[in-house]
């Protein structure tokens, strides 16, 4: 392509991280060639509508609540699995809606969420070098030998039908009377219910189920649709871009480009500087887009990503999702906020407090703190509050399994060692994940916090 001209391939022109290589271009060719010709995952419809309830946020009107897992495997692909998450989301969603008087737009790390940046491209164990795990989307993490780690171009196509799958199961059970609100008691997971946050959340579904048969006894008719059915958005990080172009399509009623992997897609820490393939090309596409916000951006950063991704500065277009800790919210935000605002641009302000609280257990774990998550939440809303803009929403990995491999909680918390430690249920693939009671509590956190943020009055649910 000429110089500043966008393709769907003119990332190829462009320095790219993280992509791997492979050692058969013409597998890879191959590969390339029959996705472009598979249907598409999502619809331009979808995604546009998904833009059009960003820009509510944008406008101080909603929230956003993105969930799901670390890494998406294969083996631990599985309909109950799709389901367990889709589930702590909604019962979460519905605790902010509730508590928050706030729509909350609920999108899911699901159906793409394969591929993970590495520090290193190599990884030695026991004196052996080999290509780092890139996720099962690139090749395998086990066994630790040359061919199990060699990039394989197949494992696109299954990653593909797989996410066919998982959006299938998705529109099933958020269109299919499973999602409907008079359903609540029965959403309950089982675990959930022998615990006090259990009783907490039987009582809030309670409150709305009195709601719903006020109303019912009113005439409104509660199995219509807004009462049965959810709008419910997948969302991934753009990395391997030979996939990504390949499910790009052309709107043939707009002209405009959209990535048909997923509603929304964002750049990672590693992989949002200027000039490099991956801005390069999601620069291009009509679908919303994340970009991951540390502290060591500054707010030239931050704007020039803006001015780049949003020239028309289109309300909904870019969410920011900051990732900081608790003290980098309170010290490195405040400036970002103050440059975004004085340049009047629309953003949706997203916090992602998983990220930036990871360390080694010492015990050879990788975790995070709950406490840790939770304070940096905190200071999100408080400096928000400071700055008069909207905290817009919560990007986390959690998953809907009763897994223990984040620390802490207030209720079965998850300790070092013992019944409850980390080793018991350390099931994944990557970082990681707050398990479902551990989401919970942070929604009903959250819900307080934005209930703040509105000037409601606090009150017990």
């Amino acid at each position: 392509t000429k110089s500043g001209v966008w393709a769907p391939g003119s990332w190829r022109t462009k320095e790219s991280k993280q992509i791997p290589t492979y050692p058969d271009p013409e597998s890879l060719a191959d590969v390339e060639a029959r996705l472009s010709k598979c249907a598409p995952l999502v619809f331009a419809g979808e995604v546009d509508s998904l833009t059009k309830q960003l820009a509510d946020v944008s406008r101080g009107n909603g929230f956003v609540l993105f969930g799901g897992d670390c890494a998406e495997s294969f083996d631990e692909f599985s309909t109950d699995h799709v389901r367990d998450t889709l589930r702590v989301i909604l019962q979460m969603a519905l605790v902010m809606t509730y508590g928050g008087s706030q729509p909350v737009v609920k999108i899911g790390r699901m159906a793409g969420q394969f591929a993970k940046p590495r520090s290193s491209p190599m990884e030695t164990i026991d004196g052996v070098t080999l290509p780092s795990y890139q996720g099962d989307n690139i090749n395998k993490e086990e066994p630790f030998t040359a061919e199990a780690r060699k990039p394989d171009p197949e494992r696109m196509m299954q990653a593909y039908h797989q996410c066919t799958q998982t959006l299938n199961i998705l529109r099933g059970f958020s269109t299919g009377g499973y999602a409907k609100m008079s359903n609540l008691q029965r959403w309950t997971l089982d675990f959930v219910k022998q615990t006090p946050m259990g009783s907490r959340y039987r009582k809030l579904a309670s409150t709305i189920q009195e709601s719903l048969a006020f109303m019912k006894s009113c005439g409104v008719d509660i199995d219509a649709p807004p009462f049965t059915e959810v709008d419910f958005f997948t969302a991934h990080e753009c990395l391997l871009l030979p996939y990504e172009e390949a499910l790009t399509r052309v709107d043939s009623t707009s002209g405009k480009f959209y990535d048909t992997s997923a509603h929304l897609l964002w750049v990672g820490e590693r992989t949002r500087q200027p000039g490099f393939a991956h801005f390069e090309f999601v620069r291009g596409l009509a679908n919303p887009l994340g970009v991951k916000i540390s502290d060591n951006a500054s707010p030239e950063d931050v704007l020039e990503i803006l001015n780049t991704f949003n020239p028309k500065n289109t309300p909904g277009r870019v969410v920011l999702i900051t990732r900081m800790g608790e003290q980098g919210i309170r010290e490195k935000l405040p400036p970002i906020i103050d440059a975004v605002q004085k340049a009047g641009k629309h953003v949706v302000w997203v916090s992602d407090p998983v990220h930036g609280n990871g360390f080694k257990a010492e015990n050879g774990f990788k975790t995070r703190s709950f406490n840790a998550i939770r304070d940096e939440l905190g200071a999100f809303f408080d400096v928000h509050k400071q700055m008069g803009s909207h905290p817009g929403g919560i990007h986390l990995e959690m998953t809907g399994k009763d897994v223990t491999e984040c620390l802490g909680g207030d209720l079965n918390e998850v300790t070092l060692e013992g019944g409850r430690g980390l080793a018991t249920k350390y099931e994944t693939h990557c970082d990681p994940r707050l398990n479902s009671v551990q989401s919970l509590e942070l929604a009903f956190f959250v819900a307080e916090k934005m209930r703040e943020a509105k000037g409601l009055p606090h009150y017990e649910i």
